[in-house]
């Protein structure tokens, strides 16, 4: 919670951000990131990687416009990958990048870095919803006035967005088939 508030506190001194620049925050594993084998667990990285969002959504405009308007970005689904251990007290950096978005969803990738390495990767989608449910990105994108298409998102970033969507097709299906007949 600390360090959530820190970086929104600060995210003005950042400087502001394009829409599809890169966020960097330099961040250090404490011992509250800990697992049972002395290293960040693996959870802590999905918490890492919200402040991120945070810094990137604050600094490029779009969160604060959306916020004003009631709009909360909600993640829907993460994925990560994990490389290298993020040890106690070691220093890192979170870059957060916007990907693109498509009609619903912005995906937003989070990449750790030690030094040159990539420590860890966390891809995310996530949406705004409203008191009437989710806002379209078009219209969350006409409230900082970007009118540029998506860029096309990495073979990886696309093949994970279209298995997410087959997946919640099949839970969706699923749930249809166990309900019992009304009569």
């Amino acid at each position: 919670m600390l360090r959530t508030l820190l970086v929104v506190l600060t995210s003005r001194l950042r400087g502001v951000l394009p829409l599809l620049g890169t966020s960097v925050l330099r961040l250090r594993v404490w011992p509250g990131d800990l697992d049972s084998n002395l290293h960040m667990n693996n959870g802590r990285y999905f918490s890492v990687a919200d402040l991120g969002r945070f810094d990137h959504g604050l600094r490029s405009g779009l969160w604060r416009a959306a916020l004003k308007r009631g709009w909360r970005p909600v993640a829907g689904d993460a994925d990560g990958r994990f490389s290298v251990s993020l040890q106690p007290f070691a220093r890192y950096q979170l870059h957060t990048r916007l990907l693109g978005w498509d009609d619903k969803w912005f995906f937003v990738e989070h990449r750790y870095q030690l030094g040159q390495r990539v420590a860890a990767l966390v891809l995310v989608r996530y949406l705004f919803v409203s008191s009437r449910g989710p806002v379209p990105t078009a219209k969350v994108l006409d409230v900082i006035a970007h009118r540029e298409p998506s860029p096309a998102l990495p073979d990886w970033a696309r093949q994970w967005r279209d298995a997410q969507n087959a997946l919640v097709a099949q839970l969706k299906a699923e749930s249809q088939a166990e309900r019992p007949a009304q009569p």
